[in-house]
């Protein structure tokens, strides 16, 4: 199991965690929502729970609850600029549909 980041993701959310000035890592899960069944959820965790399954990528913690890792696991991080926009996508192996807006996902 394991979830990764790219060179960009990593650069992104350790300059975050600077200048947030505190926590622990990237708290990565998912929720039912949307139109396809899931969305990810992207937060900062300033602690790691005793369910939780840690993983570390480019020296940076990505922390994970059990109920979203069976979704996620060997989900790659990335943060890409497109013109004027920029922000957190996802390469999730397990994805079979997406919804047209790229917002939600089922497996």
């Amino acid at each position: 199991m394991s979830i990764t980041l790219t060179d960009n993701a990593a650069i992104r959310v350790q300059s975050f965690l600077a200048n947030r000035g505190k926590g622990v890592g990237l708290r990565l899960g998912v929720k039912t929502s949307g139109c396809s069944g899931m969305a990810y959820v992207l937060e900062f965790a300033d602690g790691i729970n005793d369910d939780d399954s840690v993983f570390e990528d480019k020296n940076v913690k990505i922390i994970v609850d059990k109920k979203s890792l069976v979704y996620i696991d060997g989900t790659e991080l990335d943060f890409v600029k497109e013109g004027l926009n920029e922000g957190f996508k996802f390469k999730n192996p397990n994805i079979q549909n997406e919804c047209g807006c790229g917002e939600s996902f089922n497996v």
